[in-house]
């Protein structure tokens, strides 16, 4: 950058300057009559220069005064002014304080709500109401008490511009920055799916792994047998017995069903023809998920612990398979349903389809059920800012700041969930 100093002197006019000069000195003349004379005369000169001075137009002086000089190759830093958010009227800055936990119910211990104003929610402008909106549409299904007093106007808007629909949510929500009690805005976003997977009726030598109906005598809330003892313990064996829905011919699939707590077969019947069917969440043994890719990577097995990357490191030990099995003592139970339209999600928590890219698994405890909430993540797997609406959960979602992203059906969506592991920020929006 070539730096240019702009020229700001002014040229004097050597004539008047010269006659202003000699005025400074005295005049000595010999008698006072001339003195008289010459001092007259001499003001009528000083006159005469002024208003000549004052007829001729100055120099044009600079709009801004130069930067300084600067070593050669710097370029000077100059900071942009700040530009002031434009808001609507209504976007100010709420001065109500945080809601406490009474005041959302007696179950939601693991967060705190901050309100902020809507310039607050980062791409908040950008996001298609048209897809929002459906998901807004869907939840009024089983919408909860405190959204469902909003669902008559949601339901007329669903057909009106983006515009008016984003509108009407700044106008009777107010937008609440999700954190922890110690004040940690900062979370967890992974990324989960429902699987697709070939299934036979009846066991063979090539599909030999059981997906299990729930066994008579489980109960929500005390543990039943663990996984080890459930695929080995005579005592649980008996207990299942019967209870087979179909057989898969990998058991690591069949871990990856019970962890995203539902999927899709494409089951062969006993008498050879062949159809659809969805597996949904009916029950678990109650034991704590334990995270079999934690495990390779603390044991440093593999620095990927993707699916992706688990699968690989599988295929090049089959023979430890089980016993990385039996490092998760969580089991999970299905039931089968019809699936008259592939099109629709499985059910969440909540009791509805979920939606691929707008329903999200949470802490019920930090989050209730048919909340709508802002969603921001960088990636790096997928960057996403989103209204989504909180519909379901799982066992390995805890804490305030934590969300599990529900991919889609099939292998595409499920080699996202499978990588998706990113910073994440929520902003819940609640009835005002």
């Amino acid at each position: 950058m070539v730096h240019q100093t702009m020229n700001t002197s002014i040229k004097p006019a050597p004539k008047a300057s010269s006659k202003i000069s000699h005025m400074l000195f005295p005049i000595v003349v010999p008698c006072p009559t001339v003195r008289v004379f010459v001092l007259r005369l001499c003001l009528l000169s000083a006159l005469l220069l002024l208003l000549a001075a004052c007829a001729t137009p100055p120099s044009p002086l600079p709009s801004r005064s130069p930067l300084p000089d600067m070593p050669t190759g710097t370029v000077p830093e100059v900071a942009a002014e700040p530009k002031p958010p434009v808001l609507p009227p209504h976007t100010t800055a709420p001065a109500t304080p945080p809601l406490a936990p009474d005041e959302l119910g007696k179950d939601l211990r693991r967060s705190r709500w901050t309100p902020v104003p809507w310039d607050a929610l980062p791409g908040w402008h950008n996001d298609p109401m048209g897809e929002a909106w459906a998901v807004l549409l869907s939840n009024c299904e089983r919408p909860g008490a405190t959204m469902a007093p909003l669902c008559p106007s949601i339901r007329r808007l669903s057909l009106a511009d983006e515009a008016t629909q984003r509108n009407w949510l700044m106008q009777n929500m107010q937008a609440h920055r999700v954190e922890s009690w110690e004040g940690e805005a900062g979370g967890l976003l992974t990324g989960y799916y429902e699987p697709v997977f070939e299934a036979q009726r009846l066991t063979s030598d090539s599909f030999a792994t059981p997906l299990y109906a729930a066994p008579a005598g489980i109960k929500a809330g005390q543990p039943w047998f663990t996984r080890q003892e459930i695929e080995t313990a005579p005592q649980a064996q008996n207990a299942l017995r019967g209870k087979a829905i179909a057989w898969l011919s990998d058991p690591v699939d069949a871990l990856v069903l019970q962890i995203q707590g539902s999927g899709r077969l494409r089951i062969t019947e006993a008498d050879g023809s062949v159809r659809m069917v969805r597996l949904a969440y009916a029950a678990s043994n109650e034991h704590p998920y334990q995270s079999i890719g934690r495990w390779l990577l603390d044991n440093s097995e593999l620095k990927d612990a993707s699916w992706p990357g688990i699968k690989a490191w599988v295929q090049r030990n089959p023979q430890r398979v089980q016993a990385l099995l039996w490092v998760n003592p969580r089991y999970v139970f299905f039931r089968e349903e019809a699936l008259p339209d592939p099109s629709i999600g499985p059910r969440g928590a909540q009791g509805l389809p979920l939606i691929a890219g707008r329903s999200i698994a949470v802490d019920p405890q930090s989050i209730p059920y048919g909340t709508p909430l802002w969603l921001v993540s960088p990636g790096p797997t997928q960057a996403v800012q989103r209204l989504v609406v909180a519909q379901d959960t799982g066992s390995a979602i805890v804490g305030a700041v934590r969300a599990d992203l529900f991919m889609g059906t099939g292998w595409q969506a499920g080699e996202l969930a499978g990588r998706m592991k990113q910073p994440l920020r929520l902003w819940v929006l609640w009835p005002k």
